[in-house]
Order: C-alpha cells, then sequence, then structure tokens
C-alpha cells in the first residue's frame, strides 16, 4: 500500500510537537503541501524544519474563529483548495485531575474551547471549500479517554474528547453527500510532548508497568503510529469510510 497526497493542501492544527508535528511531517514527506499550525509558534519552526517538501508554519489560535477562518482563507488563496483537514490541536492545558467541586468553570471551559469547539471551527471553514470541490477529508484526533475512562483522571478532557467523537459522527452524515469523509483517530497513551512525559513520571515504576501490563502489545506506541492512522484516513484507501472512530493504542 503506497499512500501519497501530491498537489494537495492539508491543514494540520496542534503542529508544534507530539501528534500533530508527526502528522504534518507525513504529509510533506508525501507530497502534500502542509500548513502546519499552532500558538506556539517557536516549536513550530522545529516541525518545519524538521520536515521534508512543502511545509510551512502558520501561527494560529484554534479558539479564535475568526483567525480560523483567516488562515482557510489564506490556504485557499495560496493552493486553490483544502484537501485535508487534521483537527489535532486539544489536550489538557497543563491541568490536572482533581476532585470535581474544585474545577473551576474557566478550566472546564478551556478544555472545551481548544478540544471541541477548535474542530468545529476548522471543520466549519473548510467545509464550504471541500463542498464546492466534492472532495475532502477531515480528520479528527481524539483520544481513548472519549471512549472509556481518562489516565488524567480529567473530567472535562474526557468529556471534550467523547464531545468529539459524537461530532465526527454527525458531521460525517452531513457532509457525505459532497464526497467528504469525516472520521477520528482515537490514541492510546504515547509518550509525546511535555505533558504525557509528566504524566509517564508520575506513575513511577509500578504504575508504568501496570499501564505496560494493560496493553496487549506491552509497550507503547509512537507519534508516527498516530500519523500512520491519518494517512490511511486521509488517502483514497479510505475512501468509503466515514464516521469512524479507530483505537491505536496497542490493543486493549
Amino acid at each position: 500500500m503506497k499512500i501519497e497526497f501530491p498537489g494537495q493542501s492539508v491543514i494540520v492544527s496542534g503542529a508544534a510537537h507530539g501528534f500533530g508535528r508527526a502528522i504534518a511531517q507525513a504529509f510533506a514527506a508525501r507530497g502534500a503541501r502542509v500548513y502546519a499550525c499552532d500558538i506556539r509558534t517557536g516549536s513550530l519552526a522545529e516541525t518545519v524544519q524538521g520536515g521534508a517538501g512543502q511545509l510551512q508554519a502558520a501561527g494560529l489560535d484554534v479558539t479564535d474563529r475568526a483567525a480560523v477562518e483567516a488562515l482557510v482563507q489564506r490556504v485557499v488563496n495560496e493552493t486553490g483548495r483544502v484537501d485535508v483537514v487534521v483537527n489535532n490541536a486539544g489536550g489538557v492545558l497543563g491541568q490536572v485531575g482533581r476532585p470535581l467541586e474544585q474545577v473551576s468553570p474557566a478550566e472546564w471551559q478551556a478544555i472545551f474551547d481548544v478540544n471541541v469547539n477548535g474542530a468545529f471551527w476548522l471543520s466549519q471553514a473548510a467545509a464550504p471549500h471541500m463542498k464546492a470541490r466534492k472532495y475532502g477529508r477531515i480528520v479528527n484526533i481524539s483520544s481513548g479517554a472519549g471512549l472509556g475512562v481518562s489516565l488524567t483522571g480529567i473530567q472535562a478532557y474526557a468529556s471534550a474528547k467523547a464531545a468529539q467523537i459524537g461530532l465526527t459522527r454527525q458531521l460525517a452524515h452531513e457532509l457525505g453527500e459532497f464526497g467528504i469523509t469525516v472520521n477520528n483517530v482515537a490514541p492510546g497513551f504515547v509518550r509525546s510532548n511535555p505533558t504525557t512525559e509528566r504524566q509517564w513520571e508520575s506513575y513511577g515504576p509500578e504504575g508504568q508497568q501496570r499501564l505496560l501490563q494493560n496493553i496487549a502489545l506491552k509497550r507503547l506506541g509512537s507519534p508516527d503510529d498516530i500519523a500512520h492512522a491519518v494517512l490511511f484516513f486521509a488517502s483514497e484507501y479510505a475512501g468509503w469510510v466515514s464516521g469512524q472512530v479507530l483505537s491505536v493504542d496497542g490493543g486493549k
């Protein structure tokens, strides 16, 4: 199976590190013109420098609807098309698990703003351009937390990722008649960024071993494992696949 994207325009949010960086670089290596987006512009430079092909950085706060619309319009102005959108921006925003009565409204809302609203704004902005060409691929990056219980213990994170999965299924039915597929990758625990490194260290040797024993393959995955699932959903091999959630977690 050879997957390539020559001439296609791809937008990847949350591309400053981890999954987003691996996804952006994977598309660029396969011929796509990639806009790697993130609010952390300094780290985006590392994504671009470590990539190949047509990979460029684009500062973006996905919670800013106007900024999202401007970015999509820029891509259309420069390339004439938007073929693939990968909604990877998200995470826990530095929060840690606490009893629910200690969670402030602002903390709850912040996680929803990035993980759910951001995916909605970017999909909403790209959809008219995809509809016009009768083609498009939207891939959302959720989490195993959206399908079960979050290892972080963060209520908003588990809820937001579940909401993103619901959004995936709803948009798949709304956009399918226009040749647009919408799918979701639900990663398991991967040491992919400073937050997951801190989480891994917090488990200690015994906790780390328990986590590994609960994985069928008895090992952690890598950001590239997540990128490969995204490439499949964005490829012609997944042309009749939509509204699906693919758990990439080593087997649970």
